[in-house]
């Protein structure tokens, strides 16, 4: 029986990682968490958001922008998450409605499709 999510990664090209964090940490304002020692030597940095860890991984010799996988990071607030970004100069998508949800889409620095949903 599958009991949760504990984690999920996406991955930046390597060498990336500090710009990863200031996207990340400073825009989204995630939590760094620490990686275990055995994993640091493999690059990237990983994320507490709420309960649920986000894994971001170093990868080479792969397109973000052609794959609609994805991140769908839940608020209560997207018109502040919209704003926030707009700011950041981060190009707002419209995603396709979903009944009782708001949503948009973006693309990080790297090209990772990031998704903002709002139950309502």
């Amino acid at each position: 029986m599958i009991i949760g999510l504990h984690h999920a990664q996406i991955t930046i090209p390597k060498g990336t990682e500090e710009e990863g964090k200031k996207f990340y940490c400073n825009v989204l304002g995630l939590e760094e968490i620490e990686k275990p020692d055995t994993l640091k030597g493999r690059g990237g940095f990983w994320l507490k958001v709420g309960n649920i860890e986000v894994h971001i991984g170093t990868e080479e010799g792969f397109d973000r922008l052609t794959t609609k996988a994805h991140l769908a990071y839940q608020v209560e607030d997207i018109s502040y998450w919209r704003r926030l970004l707009e700011e950041n100069r981060i190009d707002i998508l419209d995603s396709v409605p979903i009944p009782n949800n708001e949503r948009f889409e973006f693309r990080d620095p790297f090209g990772n499709r990031v998704e903002i949903i709002k139950e309502i």
